[in-house]
C-alpha cells in the first residue's frame, strides 16, 4: 500500500491520506477535509473506492460532498458520529463501522478502532503492513505530545485518554507509525513514556 498525505487549508492545516493499494490500484481517501480541487488530482483516474471520515467535526469533511459525487465512493464513518456528518454535509453515511470492524484498500486492510471522547464516534484506522511496522491513522484522537482536545469536559477527557492507553498503546508495538489529522506524524514508542504526564495534566 502506499500512503500519501497532503495538508489543506492553511489555517486548519487539517491532513488527508490517500491510500492505494500496490496490487489493483484501488484507493481510499482518509478525510476529505477541503479542497477538492486538491484532493481529486490527488485521486486521478484511478477513483475512489471509499472515503472514511474519522469524525463529525467540520474541519475534516468540507470537501466530502465535492469528493464523492466525483467519484462516486462509499462514506464510512463511526456510528455514533453519522448522523451528524450526514446532516453537516448533506451527504448519507453509506457504512457505520465499531471496533473490530475493517475497511478494504483493495488487497490491504484497514482495522477500525473505536475511540471515544474527541467526539463520541472517533475512529482510528489500522494497517498491520506485513513486511514491515504498523500505519495507524488517529483522526484528532492522538497527536505527538497528546491526546485530542476535549474542549474542557473532564469526563470526555479521562474517556479518551483511556481508551487511547488501552485501545492503541495497549495492543500496537513501538514502532507502529501514527498520522494524525493536524500537524506531524510520530511513532507510538515516543509518546508512551508521557502516558502517565498527560494524565496528570489532563489535556
Amino acid at each position: 500500500m502506499t500512503i500519501t498525505k497532503v495538508a489543506v487549508d492553511e489555517q486548519m492545516s487539517n491532513n488527508c491520506y490517500l491510500l492505494r493499494c500496490r496490487t489493483n490500484g484501488e484507493q481510499v481517501l482518509i478525510d476529505a477535509a477541503a479542497a477538492p480541487e486538491t484532493l481529486l488530482p490527488l485521486v486521478g483516474d484511478a477513483g475512489l473506492t471509499t472515503v472514511v471520515t474519522t469524525h463529525q467535526h467540520w474541519d475534516h469533511h468540507r470537501a466530502l460532498d465535492a469528493v464523492v459525487k466525483a467519484t462516486g465512493a462509499e462514506v464510512v464513518a463511526g456510528t455514533p458520529d453519522a448522523a451528524a456528518i450526514t446532516e453537516q454535509t448533506g451527504v448519507p453515511v453509506t457504512r457505520t463501522v465499531g471496533d473490530g470492524d475493517t475497511v478494504a484498500v483493495g488487497d490491504c486492510t484497514l482495522e477500525v478502532i473505536a475511540i471515544a471522547g474527541h467526539t463520541p464516534g472517533s475512529i482510528a484506522l489500522v494497517y498491520r503492513d506485513p513486511e514491515g511496522h504498523p500505519h495507524l491513522f488517529t483522526g484528532d484522537s492522538l497527536f505527538p505530545g497528546g491526546v485530542g482536545n476535549t474542549f474542557g469536559d473532564a469526563d470526555a477527557f479521562v474517556q479518551l485518554v483511556g481508551e487511547v492507553e488501552t485501545k492503541v498503546f495497549g495492543t500496537l508495538p513501538d514502532d507502529t507509525w501514527f498520522y494524525p489529522g493536524h500537524g506531524g506524524d510520530s511513532v507510538l514508542g515516543a509518546e508512551r513514556p508521557h502516558l502517565a504526564e498527560w494524565r496528570e495534566r489532563g489535556w
